[in-house]
């Protein structure tokens, strides 16, 4: 039998890091255990354990939308069976590195929206603020409920070819990928039944309960009316959305099932119309309300901001909290860190360059073809451009773009992004891996879920690993001792 370990050839991934295997190729303490159930799996042993893994995705739905792909919208989420395996020691210092960062993002937030005392002292520049599309104007001196705009986060971790870990971008609208670390998880859980609880596994099945029981913290109400508002079936999360209410216990709902009656907003029902308390959004601010922004927008609920300005509802996320995950807002989180807490930061920033500045516009637009250039407003791994692997053409279309609009445009040196086992095509191969772990924060303080969604980028030396760009995922097992 050929054992599934043999022949793992990393010389493509030369100087980065590897999940797995150091660089003499001998195999991680951590993964010593692991490696001992992949010694004793042959190829055909993991090929009907990926064949499993697809009829378990395609059974449970877990799909994910592409909006301009011609040959279907509707995708089953590529998964690989090989989990990532992080230690207790390096998972503390995420976590508090999250805790912390989320903890001065929500200042900054508030600040930003009422005294605005970062601004008048000159830590950011007011342009990046006030002219910025995500920052909402009736947001200012509004009062949130637990002075709480970050409720649900998703941070983007990478590790270097060092392997420490850095934090490549904040998500703090509407953080996707949760439900996929659900069932990455639960597959995993059925893949290696015995392996999970003798290594200690920590849990992550207790994130609806948790993300539940903070949602409820928000009012003081004993058993508050939560429902979970989605823009439909049409959206590249709809899975998510259905499988966390569904989990939840609340209801899913669309825009036409809610209504605003005397700056209060109700839901329909067989029974007629139920006080709401609590909606946590998937809805991005423009849709939320036509009559406060965009007008044609179907989506939302027409007098929905009025009912939050009165303190009559509470919306998860706060609306307005996009400012602070601007791509060009987020070079200054390490002062805001300095500023609101007096700390320094746990979880270091990617070094990048703001093309508003001129002498960084001139270095970036000299030095591309070795940086990753992306638009402030940009997700989803759309709008960006690896230098090293655009061609003259891109490049010059690109040049021009950020001399016309320099201010939206942000660009960061080319990563090496750690790798990980991936079982493809018969065989284990590295593939560059992120780490997008999630966070709660409710009037019982910030909790991190251990472990996260680790995304892999399956494409043969490619940096992206978003899904709507040919990425997917695996389980992360973060362990106790």
């Amino acid at each position: 039998m050929t054992s599934s370990l043999t022949n793992y050839d990393n010389r493509a991934y030369f100087g980065k890091y590897d999940e797995m295997y150091a660089q003499n190729n001998s195999i991680r303490p951590l993964y010593k255990q692991f490696s001992k159930i992949l010694e004793k799996l042959s190829i055909e042993d993991l090929n009907k354990m990926h064949e499993f893994s697809k009829d378990f995705f395609l059974n449970q739905g877990v799909t994910f939308t592409v909006y301009n792909d011609k040959e279907g919208v509707e995708k089953i989420f590529p998964f690989d069976i090989i989990p990532r395996i992080i230690n207790n020691k390096e998972w503390i210092k995420i976590e508090e590195g999250i805790k912390q960062r989320i903890k001065a993002l929500n200042l900054f937030i508030k600040d930003i929206y009422h005294e605005q005392f970062f601004l008048k002292d000159n830590k950011i520049p007011a342009d990046l603020i006030i002219s910025n599309p995500n920052y909402l104007r009736i947001m200012r001196r509004l009062n949130v409920p637990k002075d709480i705009y970050t409720h649900i986060s998703g941070i983007d971790l990478v590790r270097d070819e060092n392997g420490d870990f850095f934090v490549l971008e904040d998500n703090l609208r509407t953080p996707s990928g949760v439900s996929y670390m659900l069932e990455n998880r639960e597959i995993t859980r059925r893949l290696f039944p015995n392996f999970i609880p003798k290594q200690k596994v920590m849990p992550v099945s207790n994130y609806p309960n948790m993300l539940y029981k903070e949602l409820k913290s928000l009012v003081n109400k004993k058993n508050p009316v939560i429902v979970l508002l989605t823009p439909g079936l049409f959206n590249s999360a709809y899975y998510e959305h259905t499988a966390l209410a569904r989990l939840m216990g609340v209801e899913l709902v669309e825009g036409n099932d809610l209504v605003v009656e005397n700056n209060m907003v109700y839901m329909k029902t067989a029974g007629g119309l139920k006080v709401v308390d609590i909606i946590y959004r998937r809805i991005d601010d423009d849709y939320l309300d036509p009559l406060n922004f965009k007008s044609e927008s179907i989506l939302g609920v027409a007098g929905l901001m009025d009912c939050y300005r009165q303190g009559n509802v509470v919306i998860v996320n706060a609306p307005g909290t996009g400012i602070a995950d601007d791509k060009a807002v987020y070079t200054y989180v390490p002062e805001m860190i300095s500023y609101y807490l007096s700390e320094k930061p746990i979880l270091d920033n990617i070094k990048t360059f703001q093309l508003s500045n001129n002498d960084e516009k001139k270095y970036v637009i000299e030095n591309i073809q070795k940086l990753v250039v992306k638009r402030t407003d940009g997700s989803g791994g759309y709008g960006m451009l690896i230098g090293k692997d655009a061609s003259d053409e891109e490049i010059s279309l690109y040049i021009k773009k950020i001399k016309s609009e320099p201010d939206k445009y942000i660009a960061q040196p080319t990563l090496n992004l750690s790798t990980s086992p991936c079982f493809i095509k018969d065989s284990l191969k590295p593939r560059c891996v992120d780490l997008r772990p999630f966070a709660i924060y409710g009037a019982n303080g910030i909790k991190v879920c251990p472990g996260g969604l680790t995304r892999i980028a399956l494409k043969e030396g490619s940096l992206v690993v978003n899904s709507s760009q040919g990425g997917g995922s695996k389980d992360t097992w973060i362990l106790k001792e």
